[in-house]
C-alpha cells in the first residue's frame, strides 16, 4: 500500500500554520475590494453568457420557382363601390390575373370609413353580355326620363321602378339603348301605367343629373337599378334600397326581367305578395347594389418571386367609367408580405434582435387622399416596394421567415382610369441572421479564470504593499538593510 506521506508530497495546496501567519489591515482591505471585483465581473460573466449574440450575413435567395410570395392587405376605399372593385395581378413573367375573388372579400363601407352591412359578394356576371343586334330600325321613347325632382316622386308611387342610369358618351349605355326603349314599349302596353301602375321603367342621364346619380351610387354606365315601394324603404332621406340588375340587355331579357318583378304584385292592391320565391330571377343576374359608395377590401393574393403589380380598379366588362370622377383615395390598415408572425413569434423575434420587424408594415395606417373637383382629376396613387427577405436561425434550430420592404408613393397624372397601384420588387438577395450558441464549459472557463485571476493579482498587491510599508517603518528607525 502507498504510504500517507507519500501522497501528501504530492499535495499543491500544502498548508502554512494559523501561528506562522499574520493578519493585517491592509490586506483585509484588500480581501473586501478583491471580493467585490470577483462578483463584478461574475455578473458581467453571466450577463455576457445570457446576451444573445448573432451574426448577420447577406446571401442570394435560393428560393425554387414552386415558391410563391403571398401579400396581405386591408384597405379602404371611401369613393370605389364593391360592384366594380377588382383586384388585379399581373408580372413581368406575363402571369395577368384580373379581378380575383376566392381570396379577398369586400364590404360596403361609407365615406367615413364604417361598415354598411355584411360582406358584398360580386357573384359570377357573364363575360359577355347579350345585346340586340346593331341595325336601324327605328325605335321609339318608351322610358321616362327622371330628374332629382321626379325621381323620389315616382319611386314612392310605383310598386316597381326600373331604371337605365346612362351616359350619352358611353359605348355600352349605347348599345344598351334600342333595346331598353323597346322594353319599355312592350311593358307600358302589357302594363298601362294610368290604368296598371304596377311598373314604370325609366332612365336618368347622368351626365345631367349627377347629383341624383352620386346619391345613388352610380359609378358604371349603364347602371340598371330595381326599386320596390314600401318593402324596402330606407328611414335615410327616404330612398329605397335597390337591387342592381346584371343580365343580358336584349330585349327579350330585358322584357322577362321585367315580367317577373310584376308577377308577384296584386293589380288591385298593388302589394308584393308575402310569397315573392317567383320574384328571383336566374341566380347572378340581380343582386342587392350597394348601399353606399365605399368599399373595404382585405384578403391576400399569392404572387411569383418576381417584379409585378397589385392593382386596384374599377372594372367590368359590360361598363364604361368617368375618369374624371374616379377617386382613388384609399387608407390602408395593413400592407404586408409573406406569412403571418403571430405576436408571440414576434415577441421572441424582438428579444433576439430588437431592430427586427419595423420595417414589414411600413404602409399601416397611411392614407393617401386626392379629390376630382380640386383640380386632381385621372389620378393615379402608385406604391413602390423593394422587398427583401429575412430569415433568422434561432438556437432551437426553429427558422422564422419574415419580408421587409421599402415604400415610396407618388400620385400620377393618368391618361385612362384611376387606379391603386402598388409596383413590388422582390431582391435577389436575403438576409440570413443566425444565432450563436454559447458554450457552457467556456463560461465555467472565464470564472475560473476571473476568480483565479483577481485572486492573485490582489495577492501581488497585498505583497508589494505589505513589502512597502516594511521598509518605511525601518526608515523610520534608521535602520539599514
Amino acid at each position: 500500500m502507498v504510504s500517507t506521506s507519500k501522497i501528501k508530497s504530492v499535495d499543491f495546496y500544502r498548508k502554512i500554520p494559523r501561528d506562522l501567519t499574520e493578519a493585517s489591515l491592509s490586506g483585509a482591505g484588500l480581501s473586501i475590494v478583491a471580493a467585490l471585483c470577483m462578483m463584478f465581473l461574475f455578473g458581467m460573466e453571466i450577463n455576457n453568457y445570457l446576451t444573445v449574440s448573432t451574426t448577420t450575413s447577406v446571401v442570394v435567395d435560393k428560393s425554387s420557382d414552386a415558391e410563391f410570395l403571398r401579400i396581405d392587405f386591408n384597405m379602404s376605399f371611401p369613393a370605389l363601390s364593391c360592384e366594380f372593385a377588382s383586384v388585379d395581378v399581373s408580372d413581368v413573367l406575363g402571369t395577368n390575373r384580373l379581378n380575383i375573388t376566392k381570396t379577398v372579400r369586400k364590404h360596403s363601407i361609407d365615406k367615413n370609413l364604417r361598415p354598411t352591412g355584411s360582406e358584398f359578394h360580386s357573384g359570377s356576371t357573364a363575360t359577355e353580355l347579350k345585346h340586340d343586334a346593331e341595325d336601324d330600325e327605328e325605335y321609339g321613347e318608351g322610358s321616362v326620363s327622371l330628374n332629382g325632382h321626379s325621381f323620389d316622386r315616382v319611386s314612392h308611387h310605383f310598386p316597381i321602378l326600373v331604371v337605365n342610369f346612362f351616359a350619352p358618351w358611353c359605348y355600352w349605355s349605347n348599345r344598351l339603348k334600342p333595346s331598353w326603349e323597346k322594353a319599355a314599349n312592350i311593358i307600358r302596353e302589357r302594363y298601362d301605367r294610368e290604368s296598371d301602375g304596377r311598373i314604370l321603367v325609366a332612365k336618368v342621364d347622368c351626365t345631367e343629373e349627377v347629383d341624383l346619380c352620386r346619391r345613388n351610387h352610380i359609378q358604371g354606365y349603364p347602371s340598371i337599378r330595381i326599386f320596390r315601394k314600401g318593402s324596402d324603404v330606407r328611414d335615410d332621406h327616404g330612398h329605397h334600397d335597390h337591387e342592381s340588375y346584371y343580365g343580358d340587355r336584349d330585349t327579350d331579357s330585358l322584357v322577362k326581367m321585367m315580367e317577373d318583378l310584376v308577377a308577384p304584385i296584386k293589380l288591385d292592391s298593388q302589394t308584393i305578395t308575402s310569397d315573392n320565391s317567383s320574384t328571383k330571377l336566374e341566380t347572378g343576374l340581380k343582386r342587392p347594389a350597394p348601399v353606399t359608395g365605399g368599399c373595404r377590401i382585405e384578403g391576400f393574393v399569392r404572387v411569383k418571386k418576381v417584379p409585378g403589380n397589385l392593382v386596384i380598379s374599377a372594372r367590368s366588362a359590360a361598363h364604361s367609367f368617368d375618369a374624371s370622377q374616379m377617386n382613388m383615395s384609399h387608407v390602408i390598415s395593413s400592407f404586408s408580405f409573406g406569412k403571418t408572425i403571430t405576436p408571440k413569434v414576434m415577441s421572441d423575434i424582438k428579444i433576439l434582435l430588437p431592430h427586427l420587424g419595423r420595417s414589414h408594415d411600413r404602409l399601416n395606417g397611411n392614407s393617401y387622399v386626392t379629390n376630382p373637383r380640386d383640380s386632381t382629376e385621372n389620378v393615379t396613387i402608385e406604391h413602390f416596394l423593394q422587398v427583401v427577405k429575412t430569415e433568422v436561425m434561432t438556437r432551437s434550430y426553429k427558422l422564422v421567415e419574415e419580408y421587409e420592404y421599402t415604400a415610396h408613393s407618388s400620385l400620377v397624372h393618368s391618361l385612362h382610369i384611376p387606379v391603386a397601384k402598388f409596383h413590388y420588387e422582390p431582391s435577389p438577395m436575403q438576409v440570413l441572421i443566425t444565432e450563436n450558441p454559447k458554450s457552457f464549459s467556456h463560461f465555467l472557463t472565464n470564472v475560473c479564470a476571473i476568480i483565479g485571476g483577481v485572486f492573485t493579482v490582489a495577492g501581488i498587491l497585498d505583497s508589494i504593499l505589505h513589502n512597502t510599508m516594511r521598509m518605511v517603518k525601518k526608515v523610520e528607525l534608521g535602520k539599514n538593510f
